[in-house]
């Protein structure tokens, strides 16, 4: 190495210590969990071989900072901007529900919360973290050009000085303000979407026993208990499928006809994109036991779930919380306690 001093052992250390923010970062950038986690692990290749050329003439998490905004920027460069169903399409009457999928290309992506959110001793800086990969604003980031969508999250979220992202970018402290006053009119014109899951950090008692009571009613499939716990405007999402629902009655109504086999459903609590979520798992009638359905992320406002998304493609998701695809009869009831 480039000082005599620092050996390939030491820098794999020292890179790897970045590994959670910059896939905060990345996941942020790109909206999504495994090109967020590719995006990183070239950055840490490209920093390893370049290593030799680093001068310390910034910190070395600057340096890689700077190698994975090129890297998200080259993989943005298809303009793909991916999304939640309803950025796409209008709501679907319960009458005219189809289970439409599209390529998993065009979702936004649910991420645990472990693998982006660095253990910080601050409240505020920790809860402005969670507040920053919830979906709703992960959404509103994708609407922003990449160059904006960088400055918006080095400036706001990770409270960057507007000369260091300046630095960063190649560009001017000008160049960056007026970048960073764009984004955030865009944002704004989104109706306040980086607030709309109104749920404490951590869970306030309140929060924790609409959970419970939730945990109940979805695993007695009570359509009646659900509904008084569901926002008057309450939306179901169902990615890789492009139906969303709007409202108690066809939600409850969906999952009475459509969605009646997650009947007797098992619920594994997650930490998932800043939010409360669930991993549910649907009876398996050939094997016996549970089968993986779906990861669940909940919003929750004015007291009631308002959120309710569904993220279907257990093959990829359950890996990547670390959960089993099956759990077998007798471990069904341990499996779910958290």
């Amino acid at each position: 190495m480039s000082d005599g001093t620092t050996t390939t052992e030491d820098l794999d250390v020292r890179l790897e210590k970045h590994r959670v923010e910059l896939t905060g970062y990345c996941y942020r950038m790109l909206g999504s969990s495994f090109e967020a986690e590719d995006a990183v692990q070239d950055t840490l290749v490209r920093a390893w071989r370049s290593y030799d050329k680093f001068e310390g003439r910034s910190s070395m998490r600057s340096w890689l900072y700077r190698i994975a905004t090129n890297v998200c920027l080259d993989m943005l460069t298809a303009g793909n901007k991916r999304a939640r169903p309803m950025d796409l399409t209008d709501s679907t009457p319960l009458a005219q529900a189809a289970l439409t999928p599209r390529p998993d290309n065009t979702w936004l992506e649910p991420m645990p919360d472990a693998r982006v959110l660095p253990t910080v001793s601050d409240p505020a800086e920790a809860a402005v973290a969670k507040e920053s990969v919830r979906l709703a604003f992960m959404a509103a980031l994708q609407q922003l050009p990449p160059k904006q969508r960088a400055v918006l999250i080095l400036r706001e979220v990770l409270a960057w000085k507007a000369s260091e992202v300046a630095e960063l970018l190649g560009t001017t402290v000008a160049s960056v303000n007026s970048a960073l006053q764009r984004a955030r009119a865009t944002l704004a014109e989104r109706d306040g979407a980086a607030t709309e899951a109104a749920t404490s950090d951590p869970l306030d008692a309140d929060q924790q026993k609409l959970l419970e009571r939730y945990v109940a009613a979805f695993e007695g499939y009570d359509m009646t208990a659900l509904t008084a716990l569901l926002h008057e405007d309450a939306v179901m999402t169902m990615p890789p499928f492009d139906l969303w629902l709007s409202g108690p009655e066809d939600i409850t109504g969906f999952m009475t006809t459509l969605g009646a086999p997650c009947a007797n459903s098992h619920l594994v609590p997650v930490a998932v994109n800043g939010l409360p979520g669930f991993a549910q798992y649907k009876p398996d009638p050939d094997k016996g036991g549970h089968t993986a359905w779906a990861v669940q992320v909940l919003e929750i406002s004015g007291g009631r779930i308002a959120g309710f998304h569904c993220f279907l493609d257990t093959e990829r998701w359950f890996p990547l919380f670390g959960l089993p695809l099956h759990l077998e009869a007798e471990a069904d009831e341990a499996e779910q306690r958290p």
